[in-house]
């Protein structure tokens, strides 16, 4: 007999909850094959049958608080286990066909998404069942929350059941479709006849999210917490296996939940030769992820606008003098955003608070500058982050910049691109905005708007003059950023800008 026992839990952490039995006592079991899933305070831990054998005894059933090291079950090594050496021992038949077959074909798995990021949804096949295909020739595309993930086949073969079609959630791991034998030109899934009529497919299709959840069981004290908080499922967003809703899920959701709203307006009714020239589109997962966190913004920062104007005619003339040498020497344009970079790393030296975030009841300030740049997408807006901008030149911030702007609008950009900035720059003059009120970036607390180029008259000297000038914006979280910080700061971009010289003098 093999005991079954908790495994080390992680650092600090002394006990968990059992959450979900996948074997009932007299169920054989495989080597690894998952006999539970614990549940502590902050993870999910499975626990794999550490033998082959016949569950014989479950000590510590659902629900049941157990500590590390504790016994959670019994296995006996007879019966399957004592059926599953003789067969090993017996001489190994020649496969099937049909064996030979599945032993050829090749699974295409989802793959890694980016951290914490656990699902995803197909959005485009580019290749359809009973194609040839290369090794690393595009076979789909996913869309997470923040990015497009292709998916290159892992052999060449024949693209066989597509197993997730568009419009499918996968989970990071699940497998998409299967790659059958090139030179056969069979696959796992290409004739109906090669599939016994009784028994069910071996490769289930990957279930929609919504319609998977409904089968999940959430962690016992999660539901114990929705039920004291009025909460169903569907208020909270599960993060344990195939979607499980766990004790921290319930604890974010309830820290993240706004003030009660008012009740949106129902739709007016629509006539129907107008419904007839409507058209209805599912909104992406990037564009859902960026309305609910702009809207987060708003509901959890205190987020006050300040503006300015700056005289672009030194810049301008700067850059004028210096472009064409510029891009000779360094390979890349001379643009306005490394002039605009280099002028915001310079203020966030003397208002630090601009460049920190609140973490709970502290506030965390950052002895470096990793620069968000927003950039437009035909997917949406996304933020690709410069790392140390405040010690690169300027050639380097360009460089970063174009090369991280095309991996942008080619859907290429990694989640680890877009996260770890401490202060954003966002350019709505380039679709010709004269003047907004950008939303932070969460958790920063600064994000400067720059806007249209506009000659204007201004009075210099007593005199009228025509100057090419453009508005500033900065939004910043008034609860740790002060208005003398935030109208300092933004006053120190203006002269960087009006007198460039400063930015090499560090003035």
């Amino acid at each position: 007999m093999t005991e079954v026992r908790v495994p080390t839990l992680g650092e600090s952490v002394t006990e968990a909850t059992v959450a979900t039995w996948f074997k009932k006592p007299g169920d054989s079991v495989a080597v690894d094959e998952m006999l539970c899933e614990l549940e502590t305070d902050k993870v999910t831990v499975e626990v794999p049958s550490p033998i082959a054998g016949t569950l014989s005894e479950i000590v510590a059933s659902e629900g049941t608080t157990v500590g590390v090291d504790a016994l959670l079950a019994q296995i006996s090594e007879g019966g399957e286990a004592t059926k599953a050496k003789s067969e090993d021992s017996a001489p190994t038949p020649a496969p099937a066909p049909a064996a030979q077959k599945a032993a050829a074909d090749v699974p295409v798995m989802v793959p890694t998404l980016g951290e914490s990021v656990t699902e995803a949804t197909v959005s485009t096949w580019y290749k359809a069942s009973g194609d040839t295909v290369a090794q690393d020739e595009m076979l789909c595309e996913l869309e997470t929350d923040k990015v497009s993930v292709e998916v290159p086949a892992p052999a060449a073969g024949v693209l066989g059941d597509i197993i997730a079609p568009e419009g499918t959630t996968v989970q990071a791991g699940g497998q998409l479709a299967t790659i059958g034998n090139a030179a056969t030109g069979q696959s796992g899934g290409s004739t109906p006849a090669d599939r016994p009529s009784a028994a069910p497919d071996a490769t289930a299709p990957v279930i929609p999210a919504a319609a998977a959840k409904a089968d999940v069981e959430n962690a016992p004290s999660a539901k114990k917490m929705m039920a004291e908080n009025n909460l169903s499922s569907g208020d909270v967003t599960g993060t344990g296996k195939d979607g499980r809703v766990m004790k921290e899920d319930v604890q974010k959701a309830l820290a993240a939940a706004p003030a009660p709203a008012p009740a949106a307006a129902p739709r007016a009714p629509v006539a129907a030769d107008d419904a007839s020239r409507e058209e209805r589109v599912k909104m992406t997962r990037l564009r859902q992820t960026i309305a609910r966190r702009l809207k987060d913004s708003q509901n959890t920062a205190a987020m006050l606008t300040t503006y300015n104007e700056v005289d672009m005619t030194e810049v301008m003339a700067l850059r004028s003098e210096y472009k064409d040498l510029f891009l000779k020497k360094h390979g890349v344009k001379l643009g306005f955003m490394s002039f605009f970079t280099k002028a915001c790393c310079h203020a966030l030296k003397e208002v630090p608070e601009v460049n920190a975030e609140i973490d709970g009841t502290d506030i965390v300030y950052k002895n470096f500058v990793h620069m968000g740049i927003a950039a437009g997408t035909p997917t949406g807006l996304v933020v690709p982050v410069i790392r140390e901008a405040d010690s690169m030149s300027f050639a380097d911030i360009e460089k970063a910049i174009a090369e991280k702007g095309k991996r942008a609008r080619d859907g290429k950009l990694s989640m680890a691109e877009m996260q770890g900035g401490t202060f954003t720059i966002s350019n709505g003059g380039v679709y010709g905005s004269l003047m907004s009120s950008p939303i932070l970036n969460p958790p920063q607390s600064g994000i400067l708007g720059m806007h249209k180029i506009q000659d204007r008259p201004m009075a210099i000297n007593g005199q009228v003059v025509i100057r090419p000038m453009m508005y500033l914006a900065l939004s910043y979280d008034h609860r740790i950023v002060d208005g003398k910080g935030a109208v300092t700061f933004l006053v120190r971009v203006k002269e960087a800008l009006e007198d460039p010289r400063r930015l090499l003098m560090d003035l």
